[in-house]
């Protein structure tokens, strides 16, 4: 056993190619390269260009970083799990939900509620583009909010190039927080293990980076609603609307921050959309414009009722939707957002256990209330026994349902009791030989993607009391499954890329390069975040592709003797990487898309 144990190890290597770290870096970084001239330039499919990349990345870590064939479809196999588990279990779950908002019509009764609210073309802007575009983007992301908001602002009589620029300059505030917070969920997966948490913890780096990134966003989100407005109408008359800009930016700013800190990721798009919608509303209330802005081709509306403007400009009067039937149709989102809340009561001060003054604590607390159905714990008694399957990764008592984690197949030795990892980072990384696991978790009840389809499930409820019949809802999921079904592989591609690329030890290989940038890297990281989003046209990709190598480079760079925050730079990767999205070309595709105005993304 000892002889194959020593034929099986690995001890991570991160100048493969003699003393040059330079050229190391070039070779390390050929999957990422590759990635995104398939992407950018040769437009070639999402899903074949990261597989693709994936193998690339697999047969270097082989070939020049000698990695072990076993460890290395290992590494390569758990990050497509991942991938899959609870990456795209999120977006799936994410995207059935909205789709039953348009299967049952309180989609459109939202839009049409929000377009009635005023005839300045101004704050309809900031309502669809900015407050809706937000809500999009923290239920269903991946694009969907851009092609919405462009489409509505469109059938409102908005020229469509101008409806899709004005919807991809909104569409970026809230990446970093988009479908449920995956972004943030898949950086928090990819660096605990890096920062030194084990599997169990990644709850705690999670909201730490949750936290560090809503610190650095509500700035721009504060910016952004006047930014709109200036490019829409000009400076001069985005003075005039002022009132609905802060109210828009700055509530916005403000529950992002909130949310983000004191809740976690999942809920921080969802509910500053929802509180800022709100706080427009009450405002129009009390406040006009004092000058109606429209446009040209704008005609006369119908007395006491909001015109719905098309294209040609041409206004039809809407018939408005009764006040219950708009509190119902915003009622789907209200279920969403309680019953996610719910599930995370454990990350929240006065229901963690701890003192509720120190906070600092309470956030390291399970991640979801049903953590505490783990099993092993002696105040739950009734916890099933263990059942079939992979051996725990640290003890029996682990491995339990609804809490299963283990070592993957493949990446350990020794007994099942106490497996002994096969992988180690070696020094310069570590400052000594340290075993680097590959562990995988499966929480079906605490996971984000379960607490979404739970409110889908709730809120299905409701519909079916008012007559929807029951196939709905399987042949929405049906149909859901089967839109999503190559974005799903290109995300378990993307996620494999990224953990052969850290197991091997290519991922500290860039980082060691980095490294050189000293005291500057922070500035680096949030350019980096920018371009990995303007390729890949995803927070999330870039997160999983730069999120590693930028925590990694953080641990290498000391500053008054103490390392560079590894949760700073992760958390700047996913914050300058909203900037890029506006400009990505996949972003542009679906923006014109949207307007039907495919070919005129330049």
């Amino acid at each position: 056993m000892s002889g194959a144990i020593a034929i099986l190890a690995f001890h991570q290597v991160y100048q493969p190619l003699g003393d040059s770290i330079l050229v190391s870096a070039i070779v390390a970084g050929i999957p990422l390269y590759l990635l995104f001239v398939m992407l950018a330039i040769l437009r070639l499919p999402a899903w074949l260009s990261a597989l693709t990349a994936m193998l690339s990345a697999a047969i270097l870590a082989a070939l020049v970083w000698q990695m072990p064939l076993g460890l290395d479809i290992s590494a390569t196999t758990e990050g497509m799990a991942n991938g899959l588990w609870p990456i795209s279990w999120i977006v799936l779950n994410a995207v059935f939900f909205h789709n039953l908002t348009i299967a049952s019509g309180d989609f459109d009764v939202i839009r049409r509620s929000l377009t009635r609210l005023t005839g300045d073309r101004r704050v309809q802007a900031l309502l669809v583009a900015f407050c809706f575009g937000a809500l999009m983007e923290g239920i269903a992301g991946f694009g969907a909010p851009v092609a919405i908001s462009a489409a509505i602002l469109a059938s409102l009589g908005f020229e469509p190039i101008s409806a899709a620029v004005l919807a991809l300059l909104a569409n970026t505030a809230p990446v970093a927080f988009g479908s449920i917070g995956i972004p943030i969920v898949t950086l928090g997966l990819l660096t605990a293990p890096i920062i030194g948490h084990s599997a169990n913890d990644q709850t705690q780096v999670t909201l730490a980076l949750s936290a560090m990134v809503g610190r650095q966003l509500p700035i721009f989100s504060i910016l952004i609603p006047g930014f709109l407005i200036v490019v829409l109408a000009g400076w001069k008359r985005m003075v005039e609307v002022l009132p609905a800009v802060l109210t828009a930016g700055v509530v916005f700013a403000v529950v992002q921050f909130l949310v983000s800190n004191f809740i976690g990721p999942e809920l921080t798009d969802v509910l500053a959309a929802l509180v800022s919608m709100a706080a427009v509303a009450l405002l129009l209330r009390v406040w006009k414009p004092k000058t109606l802005w429209s446009f040209a081709a704008d005609r006369a509306a119908v007395p006491g009722v909001t015109p719905r403007f098309r294209s040609v400009g041409a206004a039809v009067a809407q018939v408005a939707d009764p006040p219950a039937r708009i509190v119902r149709a915003y009622m789907m989102y209200v279920i969403l957002v309680v019953v996610i809340l719910i599930g995370q009561m454990g990350n929240l001060p006065f229901f963690s256990g701890s003192p509720p003054g120190n906070v600092k604590n309470a956030l390291h607390t399970p991640a979801n209330i049903t953590a505490d159905l783990k099993c092993g714990q002696p105040a739950y008694a009734l916890c099933p026994k263990p059942w079939i399957g992979p051996s725990p990764a640290t003890d029996a008592g682990a491995f339990k349902f609804p809490f299963w984690r283990f070592q993957w197949p493949g990446s350990y030795s020794g007994t099942s009791a106490k497996p002994k990892a096969l992988i180690s980072q070696e020094p310069t990384i570590v400052t000594k030989s340290t075993p680097y696991p590959i562990t995988f978790t499966w929480d079906f009840l605490a996971a984000a993607g379960s607490l979404v389809l739970f409110a889908s499930i709730v809120a299905f409820i409701v519909m079916a009391i008012r007559g929807a019949p029951l196939g709905l809802f399987f042949t929405t999921y049906g149909r859901t499954l089967r839109q999503l079904a190559l974005p799903i592989m290109t995300i378990a591609f993307i996620l494999g890329i990224a953990a052969v690329m850290n197991f091997s030890g290519m991922t500290s290989t860039l980082a060691l390069l980095m490294a050189k940038a000293g005291g500057f890297f922070p500035f680096f990281s949030a350019v980096i975040g920018a371009l990995g989003v303007f390729l890949t046209g995803s927070d999330t990709a870039s997160n999983t592709l730069f999120g590693p190598m930028q925590a990694h480079t953080a641990q290498q760079i000391v500053i008054g003797g103490h390392p560079l925050n590894p949760i700073l730079t992760a958390g700047t990767n996913s914050s300058g990487g909203v900037m890029g999205k506006m400009i990505s070309p996949q972003n542009l595709s679906v923006g014109a898309a949207g307007v039907n105005r495919v070919g005129a993304e330049g």
